[in-house]
């Protein structure tokens, strides 16, 4: 799940604390879910039991219950996270993803809890609630940075929609009858074209996610990276390619092809005209995660995927 220049940084800096030495954390969860509720609750309660104040968004306030403590905010932009050390986000892969908008826009460390399925995104799962507050309260956490993607989307050569993404970029069609005809190009120079039904260019860390679902390969966070994968196309070459992460990775949807869409962590979309290019390229701005384990990513694969690892017995001593 993850890559970036495999950046740790210790969580001694006080820069987060007000001059009163007062801590605050901000809590996001997905309140559709009982489970959620539930977890943000108990977090909530240990924080506030160590002196550690707690921020969430109003909006979600409202069907949590929250002692009278617990700090509210309106406004739900990157600037409520101001004076905060680290951002919690309770729920699936879609509230990590949104927590995650927070955490890049705000530059403060997220660290996800697991409510959903498979959650590579998280650290903890709903079990180690009990463990988070302790690891938060102790600062018992590093911070790692993860690679992430700008892109552009070019119309007659003129910039019509700029985004990032944490996990991948895609490319699709919006017919189902029809193909979306693309040509791919990498560091400036074509590679092929065909039909498909899309692209995915994605990072290590969305290597298990939408891109390993388009037959892409898993990527270790310590490999720096950018992948493109096509979706059902139909060409001889058609490969999942994997190139530097200065290169430039660029779709280009043909003139005589129905438009496209690009969807961007499946969380934000802009329409594609026919002729329009894609741009991706290493996002300047990192997401920081917050790590409480130092487990390989080996481990977390075959825990997440449950794969079958019976009848192992390892190197011999």
């Amino acid at each position: 799940m993850t890559t970036t220049t495999a950046t740790t940084e210790t969580t001694t800096d006080r820069s987060a604390e007000s001059p009163g030495g007062a801590r605050t954390v901000f809590l996001l969860a997905h309140t559709g879910r009982p489970a959620a509720i539930r977890s943000a609750e108990l977090v909530v309660q240990g924080l506030l039991r160590n002196g550690i104040g707690v921020r969430v968004l109003a909006a979600e306030a409202a069907d949590l219950p929250l002692p009278p403590s617990v700090e509210t905010v309106a406004e739900a932009s990157p600037a409520v996270l101001d004076g905060c050390e680290l951002l919690i986000v309770l729920g699936g892969d879609g509230t990590l993803l949104r927590g995650a908008e927070f955490a890049r826009a705000s530059g403060v460390p997220m660290l996800g809890v697991n409510l959903g399925r498979v959650g590579f995104l998280a650290e903890a799962e709903r079990d180690d609630l009990d463990k988070v507050v302790d690891r938060v309260v102790t600062r018992a956490y590093e911070v790692e940075e993860r690679m992430t993607l700008d892109v552009l989307v070019r119309n007659n050569g003129d910039v019509m929609y700029a985004d990032w993404a944490l996990n991948e970029a895609a490319v699709q069609k919006v017919s189902p009858e029809r193909m979306l005809e693309v040509v791919l190009e990498i560091d400036g120079r074509p590679v092929t074209g065909f039909g498909c039904d899309g692209i995915v260019c994605a990072t290590p860390t969305g290597s298990t996610a939408y891109a390993f679902s388009a037959g892409g390969p898993v990527v270790w966070p310590e490999v720096e990276a950018l992948l493109m994968v096509p979706i059902s196309a139909h060409a001889l070459f058609a490969k999942p390619l994997v190139t530097s992460p200065s290169s430039v990775l660029a779709v280009e949807v043909q003139q005589h092809t129905p438009h496209g869409v690009l969807w961007c962590d499946g969380r934000r979309t802009v329409e594609l005209p026919a002729g329009a290019r894609v741009e991706v390229r290493r996002g300047a701005v990192p997401v920081r995660l917050a790590r409480l384990h130092h487990a390989s990513f080996t481990d977390r694969l075959v825990a997440k995927f449950a794969l079958p690892v019976s009848g192992w017995r390892g190197a011999p001593h």
